[in-house]
């Protein structure tokens, strides 16, 4: 792969050429490229990984930079498509939740564009509907019925910070260790998945940080795992300023803490300790919401707990930038003390069409249901590999939210952080299988596909795993020029 530090000028030299070609036939009314869809034709991998170089931070990671990072320019179902028509099944992406470029979402923006496309001041039926259909899919008495749209899961657990700061009049946060919500700034804060890595600022005073409640590698494993994790939430009530706090905040499904359900009872005793700290619940479901958990429309539905305050996030608008925040009436008036809450884009009409779509298509094709069957069926198929296959440690999740853990060892748990790389990197080589990895080891393959994911497309990730697993070389000696972390 081509190196930052390093570019290819030759790539550079040529997109210098094709720009200065496309101004002066723009300046003189001459024939030649018009537009930028003419250009991109031709642009080949190489030049564009130039200028992505050249035009964005290293900050920014690219999938596969160690290996070859690919260039994805189709998608359909649980497919995408390289440059050169290369065909890979897609086990990563969230995102497109119904599916990749569904024709009922892509009409339904198309049309809508076509159209209209402003801010929320002015009424839109999209916007209506879709807080009627999306309140609708919680719990009978949950009071969950005031709905905040807004354009990202970042913005939509900023927001669920903003409200839980006006309803309870404290700052101090209950944060889960490996915990992601986002990337703005009081997000990271309570993020411990960023604060704590290279280049985080660290724990602020606020918050305070308890053990994810892992129960492969944590401390508890038995049957009380759920209270004594739970125990730690309720101390750090107590140790908050004044003893009260203003929320606690989890995903229903850890996706970058490594595929970690919180174990039974849990949540009850978590909200239990909260509420009495004065605090509000945060169920924060931008990665599992929607049905992925197959049983469940809502992963915290698993726990039987009622939240004050659900963000969402990735797969609302199938690929579009839609997420929302939904909370009790009594939370919703507190956070109305005069100070306006606007968002630009936060509703538009044509993300509403892209979200009422992707629950049409959810509905009518019986995704929720495909999630719980096709699940159980990989979750079998993998534990029976992994009975001949030492280097899988643990399996683990529900419906279509899968994490298969490396471990060089059953009994002292050693993850197989370079075994893990090299496995991902080579289903994307030899089987042309997209995989992710995560977890606080980087030795997670981490399954959350579209919910379109057939039990045929589960059966051909379990043969690529154990062809690519039967022929692994773990062993510590192993170069990690070899198998270097896969940024996924």
């Amino acid at each position: 792969a081509m190196s930052r530090d390093t570019p290819d000028c030759g790539p550079m030299r040529r997109v210098g050429v094709l720009s200065a070609q496309l101004c002066a036939a723009e300046s003189a009314g001459v024939g030649g490229p018009r537009g930028f869809q003419e250009v991109t034709k031709t642009l080949d991998k190489a030049e564009v990984l130039a200028l992505r170089h050249r035009h964005t931070s290293a900050a920014q990671s690219i999938s596969y930079a160690n290996t070859d990072p690919l260039m994805i320019v189709r998608g359909a179902g649980a497919r995408l498509y390289d440059e050169s028509g290369r065909e890979f099944l897609d086990t990563r992406n969230n995102v497109c939740h119904v599916g990749h470029a569904h024709p009922r979402v892509a009409k339904a923006v198309a049309d809508q564009v076509a159209l209209l496309n402003t801010n929320t001041r002015y009424l839109h039926p999209n916007l209506s509907l879709l807080a009627q259909r999306l309140a609708a899919t919680f719990p009978k008495g949950s009071g969950l019925e005031v709905c905040f749209f807004v354009n990202s899961g970042s913005e939509a657990n900023d927001l669920a910070m903003r409200l839980a700061f006006a309803r309870t009049k404290s700052r101090q946060v209950v944060v889960v260790d490996h915990g992601y919500h986002g990337h703005t700034v009081q997000t990271l804060e309570i993020s411990p998945y960023k604060f704590d890595h290279k280049g985080g600022e660290g724990q602020t005073r606020n918050v305070h940080k308890v053990p994810c409640p892992d129960t492969f590698r944590g401390p508890h494993c038995g049957p009380d795992a759920g209270e004594r994790y739970a125990e730690y939430v309720a101390a750090a009530c107590q140790r908050a300023e004044g003893g009260q706090v203003a929320a606690f905040i989890v995903e229903s499904g850890m996706s970058v803490g490594g595929v970690i359900l919180p174990p039974p009872g849990y949540l009850t005793r978590c909200y239990e300790a909260v509420r009495a700290a004065g605090g509000i619940c945060v169920a924060d479901e931008v990665q599992v919401g929607f049905g992925r958990f197959g049983e469940h429309f809502w992963a915290f539905e698993q726990q039987g707990v009622t939240p004050d305050v659900v963000t969402m996030g990735k797969p609302f608008g199938n690929g579009m930038p839609l997420a929302a925040v939904v909370t009790t009436k009594a939370v919703a008036e507190a956070f109305h003390n005069g100070l306006e809450y606007f968002n630009t884009f936060g509703g538009n009409p044509v993300c509403c069409a892209a979200g009422l779509a992707m629950l049409d298509v959810l509905r009518d094709e019986g995704l929720q249901e495909n999630a719980a069957k096709v699940g159980r069926h990989l979750r079998s198929s993998l534990q029976s590999l992994a009975a001949r296959r030492p280097l899988i440690g643990d399996i683990r999740g529900m419906g279509l939210f899968i994490g298969i853990e490396f471990v060089r060892d059953r009994q002292t748990l050693e993850p197989a952080t370079p075994e893990t790389s090299e496995v991902c990197a080579r289903m994307k080589e030899e089987h042309q299988i997209l995989m992710s990895i995560d977890g606080p080891h980087d030795n997670v393959l981490v399954m959350k596909p579209p919910m379109c994911f057939s039990s045929q497309d589960a059966d051909t990730v379990v043969r690529a795993l154990d062809a690519v697993l039967a022929t692994l070389k773990y062993d510590a000696s192993v170069s990690d020029s070899k198998v270097g972390h896969t940024p996924t």
